[in-house]
């Protein structure tokens, strides 16, 4: 690594020469590889768990004596929700390129804990939405800092299935959360006031561990090259490549060197002509693949409980059973389809994932209103078209996160999340919830056509405007704006 002083007049950072990004790349998979994973996976775990909880409880929220919620309540608090998530992502995503990756982990989480915990003493529909909206920031400010930490940790040959898998863990959480539902809101065991109030609990006690577990992960080493600390990434991966080396593994050495000048930060200005003037393909691609797997997700997932208990007859407590088979299916989506990202390659199989999610879901939707469907054979629909839908909505993630800079990543992840989440996922629970309370089949199988023809329109989308981005470095599939040329 090396470092030229700049001449009078020039940037107060000097230019850095650094082999770091090319090091990084050539790690081969290792225990700490495997901790990004699992404490930065914990993310989409406790998303999955609160949007999961949300759906398991909504019969319970209906029924408690306090709250006494109607459907288009429910879906209301689902909604604020989201809404804060917006909010989260768009104001920690500033704060992450700015501050860093790691700071911002554990403010986000904190933040989430209070929420999710102050949900148990909800005492009406503004204290509980309001409450959800703050739930919903924490998570949202995840997002950023998670996906951005991701992409710059994880060697280019196994970005695309290490970031659908992590993504793909929401649906871990979903599955923690119906077991737990299961027992909770049995009136046999605890009072229907009760056991969902415990249920939020659950929740701020699996994020609690995992500040323990992030302390062992660093900043990211790239982040701080743009940001003028060159030695302190240098540290880092020369730690970590200590640590393979003495498991015996031979490091190839490395040729390619970056070329940048550090800053503090950038300009809003800089950003916004970054994705509108040098990017404007791949910023009509992540919004239309953000904005339709965020309808197809909140509008289905969101109000899957009350499609069980108002046109299946599944009783409250019993709705957790159904989330089992619903999670294993979106769990297994990306774990299986994710390696095909960095071999098939990305553009054919975000056309084929998300092609595939729209007409399952539009045929789902006709078999419920021709009423040929009941609870089992309902969730077994959901399931095999969620084992793709998931696979292409943790590709919507990736493909944001990887086709810009890395000193707007982070923001660039909130703006997308947050416009796509704003225009496809904000309304829909509430817009299903609607649906849902007129009794109408017909009413709810329009509904499932229009976030099936969302998926099928991102697809083609896609096929016109995807990158081949598969196993390529970060700093060739997005030159950095301090990038300096030879």
């Amino acid at each position: 690594m090396a470092i030229r002083n700049p001449q009078p007049g020039a940037s107060l950072f000097p230019i850095i020469e650094t082999d770091v990004p090319a090091r990084l790349d050539r790690l081969p998979w290792s225990r700490f590889h495997w901790l990004v994973v699992v404490a930065l996976g914990i993310t989409w775990i406790l998303d999955g768990l609160e949007v999961t909880l949300a759906g398991s409880v909504a019969g319970a929220l209906r029924e408690s004596p306090v709250l006494r919620f109607t459907a288009a309540d429910v879906g209301l608090a689902n909604s604020a929700y989201l809404a804060g998530a917006v909010v989260g992502a768009l104001v920690f995503g500033w704060l992450t390129d700015r501050l860093g990756r790691k700071k911002l982990f554990s403010l986000t989480l904190l933040l989430y804990l209070a929420a999710t915990a102050g949900t148990a003493f909800a005492w009406d529909l503004p204290s509980f939405a309001l409450l959800r909206f703050l739930t919903g920031a924490g998570i949202g400010g995840e997002y950023s800092a998670i996906n951005s930490a991701i992409q710059e940790l994880i060697p280019a040959r196994r970005r695309g299935w290490t970031d659908l898998v992590i993504n793909g863990s929401f649906w871990v959480g979903a599955a923690l959360a119906g077991g737990v539902s299961i027992v909770l809101l049995d009136p046999r065991l605890f009072d229907p006031d009760l056991g969902w109030r415990i249920a939020f609990f659950s929740g701020a006690a699996l994020g609690l561990a995992i500040l323990l577990l992030r302390r062992f992960l660093p900043e990211s080493p790239r982040w701080l090259i743009v940001h003028g600390r060159p030695e302190e990434a240098d540290r880092i991966v020369a730690g970590i490549e200590a640590g393979i080396a003495a498991r015996g593994h031979a490091l190839p050495p490395v040729t390619e060197r970056a070329r940048l000048r550090g800053r503090r930060a950038t300009p809003l200005g800089e950003l916004f002509r970054t994705i509108l003037r040098t990017y404007p393909r791949r910023t009509v691609l992540g919004l239309c693949l953000m904005g339709a797997q965020a309808f197809l997700y909140n509008a289905i997932f969101f109000t899957y409980a009350m499609m069980l208990t108002d046109f299946h007859g599944v009783p409250a407590d019993r709705v957790g059973w159904y989330v089992l088979p619903f999670a294993l299916g979106n769990v297994l989506g990306p774990l299986l389809l994710g390696r095909l990202f960095d071999t098939v390659g990305r553009r054919p199989m975000i056309v084929v994932t998300y092609a595939l999610s729209g007409v399952l879901l539009a045929a789902t939707g006709w078999l419920f209103r021709e009423g040929l469907l009941d609870a089992t054979t309902q969730t077994l629909c959901w399931s095999i078209t969620f084992f793709f839908a998931s696979a292409a909505a943790s590709s919507a993630y990736l493909t944001v996160a990887e086709s810009f800079p890395i000193e707007i990543r982070a923001l660039t992840i909130a703006i997308f999340y947050a416009l796509g989440t704003g225009l496809g996922g904000v309304l829909a629970p509430w817009l299903f919830g609607i649906l849902i309370d007129s009794g109408s089949r017909d009413q709810v199988l329009g509904g499932y056509l229009l976030a099936a023809g969302m998926m099928g329109g991102a697809a083609i989308v896609a096929w016109r405007l995807a990158i081949d981005s598969e196993r390529q470095p970060l700093e060739s599939v997005a030159r950095p704006l301090s990038w300096q040329e030879d």
